[in-house]
């Protein structure tokens, strides 16, 4: 064994180990994630943004005496690993990193589960053979490793001035970098993991504190923005007057499935035949987060922003919200929802209720056995059958809200409900997604069926809406085999588009263009069923009268407008993709910050308790 001489062998031992974590976190930050690196600016600062973080928190091992406890230094260099592993697994599928709420809706977004062993690698192994290198560093130092109390005052100075030049330099980076801190990549990239976690964590802990303090007077401060009024009416306005309304989320389902074939069949020959006579809107745009399908209901019901970090339903459920289910009450119709998974999955038991949601149909009230269930739950087409008779005895007019749950990552269907062979591209997650996309085609078809033999059809306006993607960056080369296109940010954002189908009875189809998303559902449909409401309370817009120079925003602070996008903090051309200088995009840019900051107030501070008032 080495023998100590000297007393500066516990500070060799520690910068040795953190060195080993510093340069794993980097190799990590350039292969692992996808960072938008621009410039020499941005590799230096992914070099160096971690350095003093991880000093500080290898040095707790010696910070409480004047030796190194190896074991909590060895304690802490496993925790790093944990971490940084936890942000490659969930960055792989979700393009983003974890943040505080989201652990604690761990089982929301997956848990541990056949979705978890999809995204790892043989690689990994690479991240953990390190371990024994530092395990084997303090091992060989026998004797005792003291730190003098000079030297540890030195390295805390070093550390801290490392962490404050890091700041520092993110802040020449971009000046909104706290301010817009739902711009989660520009965080990592400019802070590194470790600070972006940690300030994470400080966000976490003052969001309860933002409701005690907003006053009444605040509440009316936000008013003018909150009460603008879609005045534009169309020849469409009230078509849908007194009519049932039947919303269909259609789980992972992405816009570019409509209309496409493989291997020469259709994948949703029925949605293909109802979008002929349906009001078809082929440039939607998903603008979910971290919330993912709870996140589309919230957008759906209310027409704010999702929460940058974890979800409403979990994070919110206290609020008071001015939500469709509450402006429909006020027009004499009744609310149900229906979900064939447990009814506490993303809080929805509880923040169905803020909702003003009357009835909730899940698992518990459903034949639920091992043959009619898989992934998360009952499978779509026992789930809208059994429905059916559900639905028969609610009060009419009713607005019923379907969600479904087949076509949910990793994509996993029996062979006996195949109803097209699996695509032949590289990647299996997208070979399987085809055939889940057509089974949860077949089951709307099914339900569609059935409601016409219960006579339940001419009366209702169906709304069907891909509620986010399915296909994740991670999976885009296969998805790319499939549609036999190029790698391009044209193409990029094309895959964001999800679909969103009105079918009234009787009426004519059109295929609409205008871009918009999520949040501009519900002005939609009110104009559809003829209701004015006098507040807002929303950023949502008519589709129908939806002007191009009002961005489609996103939860990441990026957007698309009517001649630019903004993506990775970059503005390009969106006809071609070609970057543009920035200041085609500052002004747009102004917009999104003021909507989810005005958003967020809303959500964090419940402000609509001093505007809405509950009956």
């Amino acid at each position: 064994m080495i023998q100590v001489k000297n007393n500066t062998s516990g500070m060799k031992l520690t910068l040795a180990v953190t060195s080993i974590l510093w340069l794993k976190t980097v190799i990590v930050c350039f292969v692992g994630f996808n960072l938008s690196i621009q410039s020499v600016f941005d590799s230096v600062l992914v070099l160096t943004n971690s350095i003093g973080s991880l000093l500080l928190i290898m040095g707790l091992s010696f910070y409480f005496g004047n030796k190194v406890n190896r074991f909590l230094l060895f304690v802490l260099y496993l925790l790093g690993t944990g971490i940084l592993y936890a942000d490659l697994l969930y960055y792989r599928f979700y393009i983003d990193f974890v943040t505080l709420p989201i652990l604690f809706q761990f089982d929301n977004v997956g848990g541990l589960s056949a979705s978890t062993i999809e995204l790892m690698s043989p690689w990994d192994a690479l991240l953990f053979i390190d371990i024994f290198i530092a395990g084997w560093l303090m091992l060989k130092t026998k004797s005792i490793l003291t730190v003098q109390k000079q030297s540890k005052s030195k390295y805390i100075t070093v550390a801290a001035g490392f962490v404050v030049l890091t700041i520092f330099f993110g802040l020449i980076k971009s000046v909104h970098l706290f301010s817009a801190s739902y711009d989660r990549e520009q965080m990592v990239k400019s802070l590194g993991p470790l600070n972006y976690h940690v300030y994470d964590i400080a966000l976490g802990l003052k969001a309860p504190l933002e409701r005690l303090l907003v006053t009444e007077a605040d509440a009316v401060a936000l008013q003018e923005h909150l009460q603008q009024k879609d005045t534009k009416r169309t020849d469409l306005f009230g078509i849908a007057k007194g009519k049932n309304i039947v919303l269909i989320t259609l789980e992972s389902t992405q816009d570019f499935v409509i209309n496409q074939k493989v291997n020469g069949e259709e994948v949703t020959p029925f949605l293909n035949e109802l979008i002929k006579d349906s009001f078809y809107f082929n440039q939607l745009y998903d603008q979910t987060a971290q919330g993912k399908t709870s996140d589309a209901e919230f957008m759906i019901d209310t027409s704010l922003y999702p929460l940058a970090s974890g979800s409403v339903f979990v994070r919110r459920p206290e609020n008071t919200y001015y939500s469709l289910p509450k402006i429909l009450k006020e027009n004499h119709y009744y609310s149900a929802t229906f979900h064939g998974n447990v009814s506490t999955f993303w809080n929805r038991d509880v923040m169905y209720k803020a909702l003003g949601y009357e009835q909730f149909y899940s698992k518990e009230d459903y034949i639920v056995t091992e043959e009619n269930s898989v992934n998360y739950g009952l499978k779509d087409s026992p789930f809208f059958i059994q429905s059916v008779e559900y639905l028969k005895d609610l009060p009419q007019p009713y607005y019923a809200k379907f969600l479904t749950l087949t076509n949910h990552f990793p994509f996993l269907l029996d062979e006996k409900d195949m109803f097209i062979a699996p695509a032949e591209t590289s990647e299996g997650v997208v070979n399987r997604y085809v055939t889940t996309v057509r089974y949860l085609d077949k089951s709307i078809e099914t339900f569609f069926e059935k409601l016409k033999e219960e006579g339940k059809y001419e009366n209702t306006m169906f709304v069907l809406v891909g509620d986010h993607y399915g296909i994740s960056e991670k999976y885009e080369e296969g998805l790319r085999e499939l549609l036999n296109e190029e790698d391009s940010i044209v193409n990029q954002v094309k895959h964001q588009q999800i679909p969103l189908i009105i079918h009234v009875p009787g009426h004519d189809g059109e295929t609409i263009t205008t871009q918009g998303g999520e949040i501009d559902i519900r002005p939609t449909l009110l104009h559809l069923l003829g209701i004015e409401i006098d507040d807002r309370y929303s950023f949502g817009h008519n589709l129908f009268t939806r002007t191009g120079d009002h961005p489609v925003v996103f939860r990441d602070g990026s957007f698309i407008s009517e001649n630019y996008m903004y993506k990775d903090n970059r503005c390009y051309n969106k006809v071609d993709g070609q970057p543009v200088a920035m200041h085609q995009c500052e002004p747009y840019l102004d917009i999104v910050r003021q909507e989810l900051s005005l958003s967020d107030n809303i959500i964090f501070q419940d402000v609509l308790r001093f505007m809405v008032e509950e009956k």
